[in-house]
């Protein structure tokens, strides 16, 4: 049997938050709560049954213009900054490079070798993500 990572989380980004809360909360009965984040960008926290189960992030111009409404799973690391070389190294491009999101830990976005994209993750110690599992 396979074990999953213990860490992830799954953002959507998306132009019109309020069309998708709406969309989860009928669709999988997602309850949202907003959350914080630096500069004042609009964020909650999807939750089933009292548990989080991901985030939505509301893209705005003209920071995010040309970006499609898209999903992203975050995949956890242990050293963000060593993870962006690596990713580097291995032939993939370092698309936003890491940040600190306080309350949460370091987040960067990278693509793979085949030009795919994927979140990186460092989580604080005491990230909610860690209750998770």
């Amino acid at each position: 049997m396979l074990t999953p990572q213990k860490l992830w989380w799954h953002e959507l980004n998306t132009w019109d938050a309020d069309l998708a809360l709406d969309f989860y909360s009928h669709t999988l009965g997602w309850h949202f709560e907003p959350a914080s984040l630096p500069g004042g960008s609009s964020y909650w926290i999807a939750r089933k049954d009292g548990r989080p189960v991901g985030g939505v992030f509301e893209l705005t111009a003209p920071d995010y213009d040309g970006i499609p409404s898209h999903w992203m799973t975050y995949l956890s690391v242990d050293d963000i900054a060593h993870a962006q070389r690596a990713a580097a190294e291995a032939g993939g491009e370092i698309v936003r490079p890491a940040t600190e999101v306080a309350g949460v830990g370091r987040l960067a976005v990278v693509t793979d070798a085949t030009g795919a994209m994927i979140g990186l993750f460092e989580p604080e110690p005491v990230h909610a993500a860690s209750l998770l599992n």
